[in-house]
Formats: structure tokens, sequence, C-alpha cells
């Protein structure tokens, strides 16, 4: 199954976050951790051959967290060290809160997964290529509903929270007068539903999770980041989580880096600007094999990759899902809905959750981010509720990170 990649390939000379070094696939899988060092020393020892900048991880069974371990640094200016409780966005692993939220909306019966999403709007929503489809909600959560990635998107993205409300971003993107309208670059030529789409441009789809946070809403009727304050982060215990820097404790928020290449340069169709330095850091600042620092951004698509959270308290999240919808004695979801959702019975997929192997002969659900700064990944295993989440404040995951989920797996033995 294909899994989602970096959002922004806008640092032409940066790592970019691949597919391969996740599942164990890559070729680059010939390291070995030392079995005799301990499993921090082991990981220290790889990731300071690595040049990793900051990481942390957290491994649950069951109910329980039971490992947690940081590496490197939250802040390299200002020699901050990692810790497992550092909060940062989290890419497209944050869409698992926004499926999240929509199935609690359809497990009150406020909705039915192959609705037309029309009839939940204050204006419509079809592609121009094909205006007599409907878009349903089981196609946006699955990406097969043929809404694209227009150029807006990747505009979108400044420093600071959003100046852009979801509201206006939404309606400004599916009207036809509005501001971020684009008959063509908005949509795919294939019709909504379809299950074997092209495989290029690919039919993953962000603005289709900021749809349905905007249908969250609009179904429910208050904003949607405080929907997921009230109904998912705070009855959790993810007392330091949210979507946008005012939600959260900024002083704990880890700085994001990419790492750069040989020959680092602004890319040709942006400015310096367009890479979202940090404060402080200048075009000057670019050297070869280094790293840049980027502002605390955000973009107007918020609910489809800017949860801000540590692997800590996301472990809350992801224990309730390994325990059939429940955790801290608060019913997160019905155990028949997770069921439902961790099945390929949605266009051959899975709603919203996808598979991951790691290189084992197991089954782990779960999902992939990257982002400016951002390498994620949290998944979990059914048969055992053996969880894993990691988090890397810089865009790429080094080489051979499927071994390193292997024996961090093997601790949970």
């Amino acid at each position: 199954m294909t899994s989602p990649q970096s959002r922004r390939q806008f640092l032409q000379s940066a790592t970019v976050l691949t597919l391969g070094a996740l599942v164990g696939c890559d070729s680059r899988q010939e390291l070995t951790l030392d079995p005799s060092l301990s499993i921090e020393e082991a990981l220290n020892a790889h990731f300071s051959s690595q040049g990793i900048s900051g990481y942390s991880a957290a491994l649950i069974k069951g109910d329980q967290l039971v490992w947690s371990y940081a590496y490197g640094q939250a802040d390299r200016s200002s020699n901050v060290a990692m810790t497992p409780d550092h909060i940062q966005n989290i890419g497209s692993v944050s869409k698992t809160i926004t499926a999240t939220a929509i199935m609690q909306l359809w497990e009150e019966g406020r909705f039915q997964l192959d609705d037309d999403i029309n009839g939940y709007l204050p204006f419509s929503v079809r592609n121009p290529k094909f205006p007599d489809e409907p878009i349903t909600f089981r196609q946006l959560l699955t990406h097969r509903s043929s809404i694209n990635d227009g150029p807006s998107y990747d505009e979108s993205y400044a420093c600071g929270d959003p100046a852009v409300s979801l509201e206006d971003w939404i309606t400004g993107y599916f009207t036809p007068d509005g501001a971020y309208y684009n008959a063509e670059a908005n949509f795919h030529i294939w019709k909504p539903g379809t299950v074997d789409p092209p495989e290029e441009p690919r039919a993953y789809t962000n603005v289709g999770y900021g749809l349905l946070g905007y249908l969250v809403e609009q179904i429910a009727g208050q904003s949607f980041d405080t929907y997921c304050q009230e109904r998912i982060f705070q009855p959790l215990g993810m007392e330091n989580s949210g979507w946008h820097l005012r939600e959260i404790d900024i002083d704990m928020h880890s700085t994001l880096y990419s790492t750069l290449g040989d020959d680092p340069q602004p890319p040709e169709d942006g400015s310096f600007d367009s890479m979202l330095p940090a404060d402080g850091f200048t075009e000057a600042d670019l050297v070869p094999n280094g790293f840049i620092p980027h502002c605390q951004y955000s973009f107007y698509n918020y609910p489809d990759g800017l949860v801000r959270t540590s692997v800590s308290q996301l472990s809350r999240f992801l224990r309730a899902y390994a325990l059939g919808g429940e955790f801290n004695g608060y019913r997160l979801l019905k155990a028949d809905t997770i069921e439902m959702m961790l099945s390929e019975d949605h266009f051959e997929r899975g709603l919203c959750f996808y598979t991951y192997s790691f290189g084992t002969d197991d089954e782990f659900w779960g999902h992939d981010g990257g982002d400016p700064g951002v390498a994620t990944i949290m998944a979990f295993r059914k048969r055992d509720d053996v969880g894993l989440i990691m988090f890397f404040n810089q865009d790429d995951f080094g080489e051979g990170i499927g071994e390193v989920i292997r024996r961090i797996l093997e601790e949970a033995a």
C-alpha cells in the first residue's frame, strides 16, 4: 500500500523522506545496531553516526507506555536536549485525529459514509470534470475523492498561526469565484470513487482532509480546533496538544530543521523566505550539508497535518486505538468502528490508516508524516496491542530506520 510522502518538496537539496526507509525495504538497510549494547546506547551510536538532529520515541503495549526515549537536541542553537515531552508538528499523522473526529460524528448518526457531502455544506463541492458525480465522506477518508492539492496549498505555508480561517480557505478553494479556486489544478482527471486512479499525480490529497475538518465544523456547530480539544485531546489527557501555537506551551516546542545538500540554494521558483527560515537565520547561513532551522510555521489547511504534540502525549491516542477505542476511562470510538476503519473494505483501503510491515511478518496499522523539518510515524500491531511512535525534528529518518524500528519492537517482547 502506498503511503504519503513529504508534502512540500521545496528544498531542492534537502533529503526527502521515503517509504522505502520506513518499511525496511530500502537497499541501504545494511547497518547493524550493536546487539551487545542497550537499546538506548545502540540508538545513540546509530543516530550520532547519521548526524540526526533530534529524535523522540514511545513504545506502548496495551494501556501502558512501556518505554520512551529521546536523542539529540530540541534546539541546536541553545543546546536544548530533546525529551519525550517536547512538542512538534507531526505532519500527516495528524490525519488520524481528523479521521477520529469525523468518525465520532458518524457514530452519532449525523451522516452516512456514502452520503454526498453537499448535504452538509453551505456551498457545492464538485469536480468540474464530473459535475454530476457526488463526493462522499468515504472518498475523502480514503483519498478517492478526485480532489487534488492545487498550487494555492503550498503557497499557504507561512510562519506563525494561519492567517486565513479554515472556513475562508475551504470556501475559497471549492467555490468557482473563490480566491483559491482552480478548476484544472484543484481536481484530478478521474472520477470520484475510482478504485485504482493513475499513479501520477498521486491521488493522496491533503486538501481533502481540510475539507473533512470543515465538515466537522458544519456538522458539530463549532470550530474544528475547539471540537478536537473537547472530544479528543482533553478527555485523553493530552493537555499540551493542539492544532495552533496558541493552544500549546511554546517553550516546549522543538525547532524543526531541514537537512541541506552539497549546494544549498533557495528554490528556483521561490525566495529564501519560501524556505521558512527561523528568525535570525539568513541566506548566508546556508552551508553545504548543514541544517536550516525553520520558523514555527502553519498553513490554512491545518486539519491535514498540523497537530502539535509530543510522543508521550500522542501515545494516549494510540493506546485508545490499540485498546479498541477506550483509554483513561474515556470512550474515543467504539471497538466496531475502529475494526471497520482498519479494514481494506473502502476502495480496497483503510479509512485514513495504512498498513506497514517494517520488514517483519506482522501487519501494523498507522500513518506517517513529513513536512519541512518533520519526519514521523505512528503505528500499532492489533494481535498484541504493541505500538510505536517516532518523531524526528528534521525531514529525514536517516539510513537504517527499518532496523531501528525492528530493534525497538524487540523491546516490547
